[in-house]
């Protein structure tokens, strides 16, 4: 009985290991991840404003001038385009990730859009 057991137990976990060595994220993925990269678009700031608009002015105010959030009128000065979009794509802090909700071509032309703010 005891060897019925371990063998059911022995296919069980060989079963589940497999399972996971094709479920679980590969280095790539988990260095892309980590270190997304600002895709190559044409600035447009109509939609940088319009999407800052619609996601961005509940915690970082009409003007940006802050309050749940910090203040981003001056964000080009301390973080570059690569730096906001990685900001915006992972979240920081109190900040959620937006890599769910927006296009990255949205979250790089936002970037592009901030980091002129200086």
């Amino acid at each position: 009985m005891q060897k019925w057991i371990m063998s059911g137990l022995f296919f069980a976990a060989c079963a589940f290991a497999v399972i996971l060595m094709f479920t679980l994220p590969g280095k790539e993925q988990v260095a892309e991840q980590n270190n997304p990269t600002l895709p190559v678009v044409q600035l447009d700031t109509a939609k940088a404003e319009a999407t800052v608009k619609a996601n961005c002015i509940t915690c970082h105010g009409d003007q940006l001038q802050g309050g749940i959030g910090p203040s981003l009128q001056n964000e080009g000065s301390g973080n570059d385009a690569e730096g906001i979009f990685s900001i915006v794509t992972k979240g920081r802090g109190q900040m959620p990730s937006f890599k769910d909700k927006l296009a990255p071509e949205e979250i790089a032309n936002v970037a592009m859009w901030l980091s002129e703010k200086k």
